[in-house]
């Protein structure tokens, strides 16, 4: 039985599918981040975003802040699947969906998730306005 569910792809993400993966019945709390593309930034109108990623290294990356949660937090299961390529206003790049025991575990593994998600794995978002676009997040 699998403990985690990586994915990065082009296609619509499915919170049901990560919802899915995670249920369990040994588990009394399901914790999920949706991010979704807002728009705005720093009081300019965003008109959409454009997800870029180095593939075979984002998914090493992505299976290891899986694996550092499990180790980390009394979780079951964990599912971090990302968004690639060109998205609309209110889309969504990035979902995680944790399973745990209790609450408390479920949700400080799904922000670590999360957090070291956006400092460690290479994908890098340009933000599209009206008068220009910039990348952001331009790391690791």
């Amino acid at each position: 039985m699998s403990k985690t569910s990586i994915k990065i792809t082009s296609e619509k993400l499915d919170l049901q599918e990560c919802y899915n993966f995670v249920t369990d019945d040994s588990c009394g709390g399901i914790a999920v981040f949706v991010g979704t593309v807002r728009n705005n930034t720093q009081g300019k109108e965003v008109q959409q975003l454009d997800f870029s990623t180095y593939k075979p290294m984002a998914i090493k990356e992505m299976e290891k802040i899986a694996d550092a949660a499990l180790d980390k937090f009394p979780i079951v299961k964990i599912a971090i699947h990302h968004a690639e390529g060109m998205l609309q206003i209110g889309d969504v790049p990035v979902i995680i969906t944790t399973s745990s025991k209790h609450r408390k575990a479920a949700f400080e593994a799904c922000q670590f998730a999360i957090d070291t998600l956006k400092e460690t794995v290479p994908i890098w978002k340009k933000e599209h306005f009206s008068d220009g676009e910039v990348w952001v997040n331009a790391h690791p």
